[in-house]
């Protein structure tokens, strides 16, 4: 599997739990109670999958070669994605420390929960949007075959310690559930995609 594929292929496992979260934030808005273990796992998937495993390959590997090739850090599509990495993690972390709390969450906390999840969604959503049809076609121009055929071995990599420690199985799981729990509504997502391409 080629480089690119291999992002482009977490991009539609996160946008499920993505679609999931939102389900899960109409249904507290509706009046469901916030669970804290819910907030937990969402918290666990984007973290440990989005975060750690997605966007550091990002970060580490395709941005890296990037930036070597003159992009900026600073401005410019790179510096656009970095950025929105920290601001996902922002969210995430408010949505993590909720979950983590202990007795009955107030409603100070859902509203908390209920900023961050309708803040996160459409923040990730049109990030993937940006990936997959600016920068990604982009660096196909400027990287050559071989920097991608080294960079999906190093993808590869990087999954199959993830599989070796029990930790890719564990997040599939979490990612199914999740999605089966709160089952992402295909009109909204539809409908955000639009409009982030629209905005885009």
């Amino acid at each position: 599997m080629k480089a690119i594929e291999i992002l482009m292929d977490e991009h539609r496992r996160i946008e499920q739990v993505l679609g999931s979260l939102e389900t899960f934030a109409f249904e507290v808005a509706a009046g469901r109670a916030a669970e804290r273990p819910l907030l937990a796992d969402y918290a666990s998937f984007f973290r440990e999958f989005a975060d750690a495993a997605h966007h550091a390959k990002e970060e580490d590997l395709l941005f890296a070669r990037l930036l070597e090739r003159g992009f900026s850090r600073e401005n410019g599509p790179v510096a656009v994605m970095l950025y929105e990495h920290k601001a996902g993690r922002a969210h995430v972390s408010a949505l993590r420390e909720v979950g983590r709390a202990s007795g009955p969450i107030g409603a100070v906390e859902t509203q908390l929960v209920l900023e961050h999840a309708s803040a996160f969604v459409p923040l990730l959503r049109t990030h993937i949007l940006k990936e997959d049809r600016i920068l990604y076609p982009m660096a196909e121009r400027f990287l050559s075959p071989a920097e991608f055929e080294a960079m999906a071995g190093a993808f590869l990599e990087r999954d199959e310690r993830l599989r070796q420690d029990g930790s890719a199985e564990r997040l599939q799981a979490l990612a199914t559930r999740l999605v089966e729990c709160f089952r992402p509504d295909p009109v909204r997502m539809a409908s955000a995609s639009q409009m982030a391409a629209c905005a885009g």
